[in-house]
């Protein structure tokens, strides 16, 4: 599948301006997504505190690569992704403290282990040249709209 770029994923996602930490998708297919960005090194990354961002929030660029990876099924069905509610993170595993103080992209793949009508489950990993930063599983739960509650 062709590149993505942060325009496109702006489109896909409910993250919207710097709040949308990813760039650019680089590859995608039915199965996995592997994003990058620089979102890491800009002042106004919203996740930074007291000047520093903090690897815990590897976590958050795993979950959006995820919501960029939903986007993008759904369009090529002719629809729009469900919003969903990041409820469940598992065997996350932080290999580092900081994040600001690198200098190359990141590179954020996602990979769908579970995709239900109610739920997404994917594995993620995210890495700075060869060093793996941060991995683990993410479980997001989709929101039903009004057509399809039980009565």
């Amino acid at each position: 599948m062709p590149r993505i770029d942060r325009d496109a994923i702006l489109a896909l996602i409910p993250h919207q301006g710097a709040m949308c930490l990813l760039d650019e998708a680089i590859e995608w297919d039915t199965g996995r997504i592997a994003c990058a960005t620089r979102s890491h090194q800009r002042a106004d990354n919203p996740l930074r505190s007291n000047g520093i961002l903090r690897a815990i929030h590897l976590c958050e660029y795993g979950a959006q690569a995820m919501a960029v990876h939903g986007g993008l099924l759904a369009r090529e069905y002719g629809e729009v992704a469900k919003p969903g509610l990041l409820v469940s993170l598992r065997a996350v595993q932080i290999h580092v403290a900081r994040i600001d103080d690198l200098h190359d992209s990141l590179q954020v793949d996602a990979e769908k282990l579970l995709d239900s009508e109610s739920s997404w489950q994917y594995q993620f990993r995210v890495r700075h040249r060869d060093a793996l930063l941060a991995e683990g599983r993410a479980i997001v739960m989709l929101m039903m709209d009004a057509a399809e509650k039980p009565e």
